[in-house]
């Protein structure tokens, strides 16, 4: 049976929703852990998201800012964001965190903060450190928003996920929206599943775009500290 009108488009959307987040994680899943396969990672992805943007639907418009006005959507992910990357960082300062957010017993283990990194300057170039920072920040952030709040978030709510209103709050569809990205960050539970609530909510109330500011400032700011300081375990 061929699809036609509606159906032809949200099958478009839902395409382009979840093609840059499966180029990201299949190249996670294939590709080593090095400087220089993280850029190869990045430029697929970009390149998918690039089509996915061009492929979806004005209607779909997950890049819009929300309805309560572009400034207050800037100052609330730019306030989000930034207490995000705080509240990641933080926690560990204590053992007990670090103990009961990471899943040792399926052998999931976190690098010490000291530990060398194939991310490191001294080891990759700045070149490749600068690219592992913006992919981190332009590239999975954004793609990581358009898969789990635009997408996962009403989708879990209804199939024909596009003509679910974005600002309706769904409990069930919530939780397990947020569950499964802190499974994303396995080696921190926790974080992720923080970061996951403050994202959902903030694209709920100011739209997606919104969460997708906030997330780039999440990523930059910990990229930031993690090559001023040198602490690459959160990399």
């Amino acid at each position: 049976m061929s699809l036609r009108g509606p159906d032809l488009r949200r099958a478009v959307d839902t395409f382009a929703a979840i093609l840059p987040y499966a180029v990201w994680m299949a190249a996670m899943s294939f590709l080593p852990a090095t400087a220089e396969d993280y850029a190869v990672r990045t430029v697929a992805t970009a390149a998918a998201m690039s089509v996915a943007c061009s492929a979806s639907s004005a209607s779909f418009s997950p890049w819009r800012l929300g309805t309560s006005g572009a400034l207050d959507s800037v100052l609330w992910g730019l306030l989000a964001g930034a207490a995000v990357c705080f509240l990641w960082i933080w926690p560990e300062r204590f053992q007990w965190y670090r103990e009961f957010s990471v899943l040792s017993f399926l052998g999931f283990q976190e690098a010490p903060v000291d530990a060398p990194s194939p991310y490191d300057p001294a080891t990759c170039g700045w070149p490749l450190t600068l690219v592992r920072l913006a992919g981190s920040a332009f590239v999975i952030a954004p793609v990581e928003e358009l898969f789990f709040r635009s997408f996962l978030y009403r989708w879990l709510q209804k199939g024909r996920w596009t003509s679910v209103d974005l600002s309706k709050f769904d409990f069930s569809a919530f939780a397990w929206m947020v569950g499964l990205f802190a499974l994303e960050h396995h080696t921190r539970l926790a974080a992720g599943a923080m970061a996951g609530a403050a994202y959902g909510l903030l694209a709920i109330r100011k739209g997606v775009g919104a969460a997708i500011l906030a997330h780039i400032v999440t990523n930059l700011a910990l990229g930031l500290y993690v090559v001023k300081t040198g602490a690459w375990g959160f990399w």
